[in-house]
């Protein structure tokens, strides 16, 4: 460093030291006094009467003063930067890290100004955020990374089958007499479960005679007018078997919900605006039933797919069905499952059995009469019903991708043919290849790729009809095929 000549003012230097290091000032005068401001930054020795060595202690500011033999003064502000060796140091740990954990990829680490910028090109998301995870530990991070394009997710078809199997068996066993005269009486007998025909006199001019008059459904019909005496059996075996196979498959993304409904909306009445004493207007809301599906498919690392569903199946139900001001209401069966499993590619899993078994005996006698030996047969009855009723759903995930360019799509076919076309050029939309398109880029940044991975706004639903709400009647919903 220069010597500092002789003044007879006060002069201010600058004078700039690292952390750990010293400097020599070489001064014109011989020097009687040296004064550091705060010694915590910075000290100062005399190493011979006309130099003084600054030693930087930490980082900061503070100022020197010397004093020579001729009474002038000397100012220095002294500026104590930190020292550069930790942060090398500790920035080529960083670099030997990303090296070690991502080996291959494009990434440079620099820091100013106690910040750390990270650039380069990563494969994945997974990648920026280890390399930022890694870059945090010398400070705080700015993340300038780019990354590779993905490829598109792959579809995830969900296929459903809907089993139903119900069987009902029912046996009626019962007798019913009148008499129209037998005994010189008129009348009935009956254990009440089956209706009794009814029996009343009447009188005319020829006498007095009796009507009969038969209102229930009969299997078997007796009467012997010698005796005026008659008999109703009811002796019925019924039968029923009812099933139902339901296969809807749909479409999906990775992640991403899908729904389905393939049925109706039946309408029912609402009053609104209903005070005291006061009638209330009369609207129409709708309620969905069919066969439903909603479900979340996520692949997994494993390679499996883990599937939150719940299938539904629902029907109108007119033998509870309510009637409301001359309304008829029916009720809704639901058969719904909702779980969460997970399978491998076109695997399969029975998610719901269910089994209902139900079986009613009725049995009904009339007092003394029957507990007669043999007799006693006839003045009993005796109704049974047995129910069935099965339903097993299926789910098997298959991972799917699009249909090639070009091949033939599968359609149904349709038994008539339409009517032929107004015009003899074809509607299509306009080749791809016609059109000037840009290729897609290799490499985007890190922030405008999670931006587009975002999930978009829902559709909104408005042919989905819960209480509360109105519409037209719908027949299916959903974009898939069954």
């Amino acid at each position: 460093m220069q010597p500092v000549g002789p003044t007879s003012q006060d002069s201010a230097n600058d004078l700039s030291v690292t952390v750990g290091k010293s400097v020599v000032l070489d001064l014109a005068r011989p020097i009687t006094r040296i004064v550091v401001g705060l010694g915590d930054f910075a000290e100062a020795t005399a190493v011979s009467p006309t130099q003084v060595l600054v030693n930087g202690k930490a980082a900061g500011e503070t100022t020197l003063i010397l004093w020579d033999t001729g009474g002038g003064r000397q100012f220095f502000n002294v500026t104590v930067r930190p020292s550069t060796f930790a942060s090398h140091d500790q920035l080529e740990t960083v670099r030997r890290q990303l090296r070690a954990e991502l080996p291959g990829q494009d990434l440079s680490v620099t820091t100013e100004g106690g910040n750390v910028y990270l650039r380069g090109t990563v494969n994945d998301l997974n990648s920026s955020s280890r390399a930022a995870l890694i870059a945090g530990t010398a400070g705080k991070v700015v993340n300038l990374l780019s990354v590779k394009v993905p490829p598109a997710e792959r579809q995830i078809l969900l296929k459903v089958r809907f089993a139903s199997v119900d069987r009902s068996k029912e046996k009626d066993l019962g007798l019913n007499l009148f008499s129209t005269g037998f005994g010189n009486t008129i009348g009935t007998e009956s254990t009440g479960q089956f209706q009794p025909p009814s029996v009343a006199p009447s009188v005319s001019a020829s006498g007095t005679t009796s009507t009969l008059t038969v209102t229930n459904q009969l299997n078997l019909f007796a009467f012997y007018p010698g005796l005026n005496l008659g008999a109703t059996i009811e002796a019925l075996e019924q039968k029923g078997l009812v099933e139902s196979l339901a296969e809807p498959n749909i479409l999906a993304q990775n992640g991403k919900q899908a729904s389905f409904l393939s049925g109706g909306e039946y309408p029912f009445p609402m009053v609104q605006g209903a005070g005291v004493g006061g009638s209330g207007a009369v609207t129409i809301a709708f309620k969905e039933f069919g066969i439903r599906l909603n479900f979340i498919p996520t692949i997994t690392p494993r390679g499996t797919i883990r599937l939150q569903v719940a299938p539904e199946v629902s029907a109108l139900d007119f033998a509870d069905a309510v009637t409301i001001a001359g309304f008829t209401e029916p009720a809704i069966s639901v058969r719904r499952v909702k779980t969460e499993v997970e399978l491998a590619d076109r695997q399969s899993f029975a998610i719901g059995g269910l089994l209902d078994n139900t079986e009613s005996d009725t049995f009904l006698k009339i007092p003394f009469l029957g507990d007669i030996p043999v007799l006693g047969k006839f003045f009993q009855s005796m109704k049974r019903t047995k129910n069935n009723a099965e339903l097993i759903v299926i789910v098997t995930p298959e991972i799917v991708d699009p249909v090639p360019s070009g091949t033939d799509i599968a359609l149904p076919k349709y038994p008539q043919g339409f009517l032929p076309p107004n015009s003899n050029t074809p509607m299509h939309t306009p080749d791809t290849a016609s059109a000037e398109q840009k290729p897609a880029p290799d490499t985007i940044p890190v922030e405008q790729l999670i931006e587009s991975m975002k999930p978009e706004t829902p559709l909104s639903d408005s042919g989905s009809g819960g209480y509360g709400s109105s519409g037209g009647m719908g027949t299916s919903g959903g974009s898939s095929q069954q």
